[in-house]
């Protein structure tokens, strides 16, 4: 009866370096492909909040508008300060509040993430293989 397991049906060095080689390469792709699905998906968040956004300042800038001028006239109308004096209080203090927003909204901006982490995943990929790869003399 001959034996089932023959020295020559092992795969040799070449071939299981190979198959790590083309696991890799499988790897890196299906990699790839998810960094570039987590960017297309970050893209399509970031156009429904930008228009979603867009809208709602749009609305709210009318709306602050008609009250800042509801306030200044309020103002008028309680102080003796004359009209143009209620106009440059309420805009100072405007001035003021929006220039603490854009500073802080400047910090958050900052601190956004644009690449995902999988871009990460995918140099830590590459540097392993090239370091199997020149470690065995490949």
């Amino acid at each position: 009866m001959p034996n089932a397991s023959h020295p020559s049906a092992e795969p040799s060095l070449a071939a299981l370096i190979g198959g790590i080689i083309n696991d890799a390469r499988d790897l890196m792709l299906q990699e790839f492909t998810m960094a570039k699905l987590e960017v297309q998906d970050e893209l399509r968040k970031t156009k429904a909040a930008a228009i979603s956004l867009g809208i709602g300042i749009g609305i709210a800038a009318v709306g602050g508008l008609l009250l800042l001028l509801m306030l200044v006239h309020l103002l008028h109308a309680l102080t003796p300060i004359p009209l143009w004096g209620c106009y440059g209080i309420v805009g100072g203090v405007l001035l003021l509040a929006g220039l603490l927003l854009l500073y802080s909204g400047k910090k958050t901006a900052e601190e956004i993430a644009v690449v995902p982490e999988t871009v990460e995943t995918l140099k830590e990929n590459a540097k392993w293989i090239r370091e199997q790869t020149t470690s065995n003399g490949v």
